[in-house]
């Protein structure tokens, strides 16, 4: 698989997408506010990242607005919250096989420049 999981009204779900060029490079996009996510696909980003916490955007508004700061949250409570509340999802989510880019720090997209670059290298005739 090579997707991508973003907002199109996201700016800087669009500037990580021009910014590596993504389009170029062969991934297929999904708007999760059109075309939410679905729990197959939840269940492939927790394989790959390990963990459903790691998924969940703590930025979202309703995080606040619905008191889930002052709420233990278990696993089970985030997947249900990420497919119940697009903006739930940390974004973008990436997908490259067996490799998964979760959020727009920049740990996260100077791995994902680093491993794309590797790729590009691999494939170079």
């Amino acid at each position: 698989m090579k997707r991508v999981f973003h907002l199109s009204n996201c700016g800087t779900c669009q500037k990580i997408i021009q910014d590596y060029n993504l389009k170029e490079r062969g991934f297929a996009f999904q708007d999760i506010k059109s075309e939410p996510i679905t729990p197959a696909q939840l269940d492939l980003m927790m394989k790959l990242t390990g963990s459903i916490e790691s998924l969940f955007s703590r930025r979202a508004l309703k995080y606040k607005s619905l008191g889930l700061k002052d709420r233990q949250l278990n696993e089970k409570d985030y997947r249900n919250f990420i497919l119940q509340e697009y903006t739930f999802l940390k974004r973008p989510v990436i997908i490259d096989g067996e490799r998964i880019f979760v959020g727009s720090e920049s740990k996260n997209l100077q791995e994902l420049g680093a491993y794309l670059e590797s790729r590009a290298q691999k494939n170079a005739p």
